[in-house]
Parts: C-alpha cells; structure tokens; sequence
C-alpha cells in the first residue's frame, strides 16, 4: 500500500458528493470558498477519469429539472445513474430526489412516493441491494441533528422510515457510513451535548456502530486495538474486509487530521496505518472513492499554511485553504509505478525511457488544468 500520486488543479471543492461508475469518478456540487457562491446555479459537475487522471466539467443537458448548486449532499451509483439527495446552498435545504444519468448526461427529479426524510445535510448514505439507506444530517425544519434513518427503494422509489431499536447512535452529522453484506457500519460525525438541539457545545463519537437492515436493528461495536479519536467531515471506504477513515476534523481540539486507520469487519479491532508516500496534508470535507485496488482523494479544506509539518495555531485552526489536488492510494501498485516513482523521485534521465512510459509518467505528475494549483505563483 503506497501513496503514488498527487497533482494539483482539479476542482477545488469543499463538501461535495461523489461516485465511482465504471473507470470514471464523478464529483457532484460543493463550494469553494475563494469564489462568489450562488445559490441558484445550476449544480457543477466535474468527472475524473482515472486511466489518464484527467478532469473534465461534465457539460449536461440543462432542463427545468436540473439541481440547483449545493454543498453537505449525498451522491450513491445505482447502475448507470446516480441518485442525489439532500444538502443546502445559503438559503435553503433540500429534500429533492434528482437522479443524474451518465450515458445520456440527463437529469430527473422523479416523483417519489412514502415517508420523505425531512430535508438536511450533512447525513450520510450508502446502497445495499436495490436500496439507499441515509441515516442523520441536521434537519433544518426542526433545527436539530437527526438519527433517523430513512431507505429509498430506487426501483419503485419508494421512501421508508426505518425504525430501528437496539444500540441507536447519538443524533450527528458529518459522520460517514459504508455498506458491508446487509449492514451499514456508521462512524463519527458531530453531536452535542444537549442533543439533539444545536447548542454549541459539540461532541465527537469515537464508536462503530452498524446497522442491520435483515434485523432493523442496531448494534454498537467494543472494538480492540488503537481507536482513532473522534471527528467529522472524514473520508471512510470499504476495501478487503476493511473499512478505512481518513482524515476529518475535531472542533473541541481544533484538530485536523491526515492519519489513515483500518477497521477490521470480521476481527472487531483498530489499527493505525502509517503509509509511504505523498501523504495528503490535513484536511476535512474531502471526498474518497475506491476503483479496483485504488482509492481517489480530491478536495476538502486544510489548515493554513498548506503544509503537514508546521504546527497549526490554536487561533489559526479555521483559516482554510480549499484544496484542488488528487491523491491516489493504491494498495497493489506495480513494478512499473513503482519504477516510476524511483524516477521521480531520483530525477532521472527520462530520454532513453519508451514513449508510452514518459506518457505515464507526464500522467501521473502534469497538473489539471480545471482550477487553479494552490501553490502556483504569478
């Protein structure tokens, strides 16, 4: 396992949602934070394509039906479409189905029938079978975090309310939550402590807990093992029995975090992963997508300066910078990127390489051209 690559100027989000279909990542809304936010934009979208690591913006057909920009949503891939749900712009919640097809590049906003999720961000989502579980969020309604937990059945689009006893995580957002066989494994995310109302003084859950969507029930993990501290806005994946996080935020500590560590499904225990590489510097916000036995990281915010070494100020900890780079985590790299590496790395003669070779290489290290390098002067 190794972090192969980064490169820079890509979109430079913060909050989006995003999906793997087929060998193309698409990343679907958020904001930056060093450009005018209007609220009534049609949603940006922006797709990776993970052979040659190139971005482009997706040019959709515009209609009556199209998304309004957005940022705190979820995004899951059923087939060859992507069902979008949630979020908020600066002036109002959503709650909204609008599915977005990547053959024909069309949006919908199909009628939906049941019990609908009162409109939030920050909730989590995830696909077992043919249904789209989200679980928490704040709901804007009621002005309050949530722990409901809703399903959609996205063949006859039907709304659930799941009413789930057992050991109920607390009510948070910005927690994340992965699909495991019939079971959704929660983690994190930010409370309070006069829950569920939002009254400033926040709390950060370090327990797993799963849901089971055979039992509708809930069950709280006791894991071994070193626990990673609580925290929000993270990244989290599935990959061999696994379930990773990455990264997040604390606001009690002002704490951002870079480290990686792995949950075992089957052994119920916590390791802490120190992995080679261009580790990603700190950030939250970010959104992670594995395809194949490569993970793709793009985006967040990070504490200024843009650096993993120096110590960040207790008073400096919110100015944030919005990152525009990639970072690719590949768990079975081959001897040909490695190779690559140990050239970069060394700086070596490149003009006796093939030809396909040096395109690799220019691949892995040219920056994109959809935002400006963070990094870049002039």
């Amino acid at each position: 396992m190794r972090w192969t690559i980064h490169i820079e100027g890509g979109p430079m989000r913060v909050n989006h949602a995003a999906v793997c279909i087929g060998d193309k990542v698409y990343s679907f809304g958020g904001y930056c934070s060093s450009e005018e936010y209007k609220d009534w934009e049609p949603i940006p979208v922006h797709v990776l394509n993970t052979e040659t690591l190139r971005w482009a913006a997706v040019n959709y057909l515009k209609n009556d039906l199209v998304p309004f920009q957005r940022y705190g949503h979820t995004a899951v891939p059923y087939g060859d479409k992507v069902f979008m749900w949630g979020g908020r712009n600066n002036s109002v919640a959503c709650e909204t189905l609008s599915v977005f097809d990547t053959k024909t590049l069309e949006w919908t906003a199909p009628n939906v029938s049941g019990t609908v999720p009162y409109a939030k961000d920050g909730h989590s989502a995830c696909v077992i079978k043919n249904k789209m579980f989200i679980f928490g969020g704040f709901e804007y309604l009621t002005d309050q975090y949530s722990q409901e937990v809703h399903c959609l059945d996205m063949d006859t689009l039907r709304w659930t309310f799941i009413d789930a006893p057992g050991d109920v995580p607390s009510h948070r957002d910005f927690h994340t939550a992965v699909s495991v066989g019939d079971r959704m494994y929660v983690f994190g995310g930010r409370g309070d402590l006069n829950s569920p109302h939002n009254s400033l003084e926040e709390v950060y859950c370090p327990q797993v807990f799963y849901l089971d969507t055979k039992e509708l029930k809930w069950v709280v993990m006791k894991p071994t093992g070193t626990w990673p501290e609580g925290r929000r806005s993270h990244s989290a994946w599935v990959h061999n029995g696994y379930m990773y996080i990455f990264g997040g935020f604390n606001g009690n500590t002002k704490t951002h975090f870079n480290d990686l560590f792995r949950y075992s499904i089957e052994g119920n225990y916590w390791q802490e992963i120190n992995v080679l590489g261009s580790v990603p510097c700190k950030r939250r916000r970010q959104a992670s997508l594995l395809y194949e036995d490569k993970v793709y990281l793009f985006g967040g915010s990070s504490p200024c300066p843009h650096t993993n070494n120096r110590a960040i100020d207790f008073n400096d900890a919110e100015r944030l910078i919005d990152n525009s780079d990639l970072h690719v985590l590949d768990y079975s790299p081959s001897l040909k990127t490695l190779s690559i590496l140990c050239v970069l790395k060394h700086n070596l003669d490149q003009t006796t390489l093939p030809r396909d070779i040096v395109r690799d290489i220019q691949l892995m290290v040219l920056p994109n051209r959809i935002s400006r390098p963070i990094n870049q002067a002039g």
